[in-house]
Parts: structure tokens; C-alpha cells; sequence
């Protein structure tokens, strides 16, 4: 059995969605970022990096941290939800996730959302990248149901950042195929599962 330990974060709901989608049994724990759990030593066995999320695969003795290693772990292991047809376009898109969107829009959330006017600099400049983050995903989906033209594990991985696009102050009806794209996967019922598996409850845009 797969064991999870998570938070209610984009980065955490990426794990859940996917173990959501596959159909496995898992069990989920969850580490509260608000008390410090994450630096706890027995998580830290688990994750070395002390971040969730991280997953404990009892069947094959096998620990893996990091949302990008864990969505291609699974993904390989049950043979779903990765496009292997477009196998490095899929690689491509999910090392973006990881390298600039994630890192971009979580920036946006801290100055635009929790710290707001603190910075006009700052607040303009991640109002910019997000701006652009969403452009250039708006224009891959001018010609694509989904961003690696079959639904895989690069839309379970950003799809949930996208749910927070109001913490970015981003206005979704200019990007009309992001939202498209989003309302069709936040009515899977996997994805309205797996969002809301540990922690304070959300309400999904749109649903």
C-alpha cells in the first residue's frame, strides 16, 4: 500500500489527485506545515529535503520525496497517465511545472496574497511572470484537450496552481483555454476526490 503524507497545498493535491486517478488503495498522513511537522526526524526519514509531499511504497520498500519524482514514479509503475507516445515532451512540460510554474506562482501567492503591499516591485513582477506562465499554457491549449494531448500526469501537475489563479490576481476569462482546459479537469470526479484529502478543506473553482 502506498502511504502519503501530505498537506492541503498545490504541490501535496498533485500526489492525491494522481493516487485518486489510478484506483489504488493508499493511506494519507498529514504533516501541518503550521506547526513545523515537516522538520519532525521521523519525516525527515521519509523526506530528506523536509517537504511534503513524500510517499512510503510499502510493496516495493520504496521512499520517494519530491511532487515531480513521485508523479513519474507512479505513473511508470501502474503505466498511466503518461503519454509515453510523446515521452519527452511529457518529461519537457513537467520539469517546467517544477522549475517555473510551480516556483513562480508560489512566489506570486507569498507577496500578492499573504504579504501583499509590502513590495510594488515585487508584487508587479510576479503579477508579470504569472501573466506569462499563463500565456504560454493558454497558447499550447489553442490546439490541445490537454498540454501533452492526452491527459497525464503534466496536467495533474499543474492543474492545481491554476486552481489558485485568485491568489495570483490573475483574471481567468482572458485565458479562455486554460479555463476550458480547467473545468474539465476539475469536474473529473478523481480530481474533486483527491483535492481535499488532508487538511482545511477548498472549494474547487467552477465545480
Amino acid at each position: 500500500m502506498i502511504v502519503l503524507y501530505s498537506s492541503p497545498t498545490p504541490n501535496g493535491r498533485k500526489i492525491s489527485i494522481l493516487l485518486e486517478e489510478l484506483g489504488v488503495q493508499y493511506k494519507v498522513h498529514h504533516i501541518n506545515l503550521k506547526k513545523k511537522e515537516q522538520f519532525d526526524p521521523s519525516f525527515l526519514r521519509i523526506s530528506p529535503s523536509n517537504k511534503i509531499p513524500a510517499i512510503v511504497d510499502n510493496e516495493n520498500n520504496q521512499n520517494v520525496f519530491e511532487s515531480g519524482a513521485i508523479l513519474l514514479y507512479l505513473s511508470h509503475k501502474y503505466r498511466k497517465f503518461f503519454n509515453y507516445k510523446k515521452e519527452w515532451e511529457t518529461y519537457s512540460w513537467l520539469m517546467y511545472q517544477m522549475s517555473e510554474i510551480g516556483p513562480m506562482l508560489g512566489q506570486a501567492h507569498q507577496f500578492l496574497y499573504y504579504n501583499p503591499g509590502k513590495s510594488k516591485y515585487t508584487e508587479d513582477l510576479y503579477m508579470e511572470r504569472a501573466y506569462k506562465i499563463y500565456s504560454k499554457i493558454d497558447k499550447i491549449l489553442e490546439s490541445r484537450k490537454y498540454i501533452v494531448d492526452e491527459y497525464s500526469i503534466v496536467d495533474i501537475s499543474i492543474w492545481p496552481w491554476i486552481a489558485r489563479y485568485e491568489r495570483q490576481r490573475i483574471n481567468i476569462d482572458k485565458f479562455p483555454n486554460i479555463l476550458q482546459w480547467f473545468k474539465t479537469i476539475a469536474a473529473r470526479p478523481a480530481v474533486q476526490k483527491g483535492y481535499n484529502v488532508v487538511g482545511e478543506k477548498e472549494i474547487i473553482p467552477f465545480s
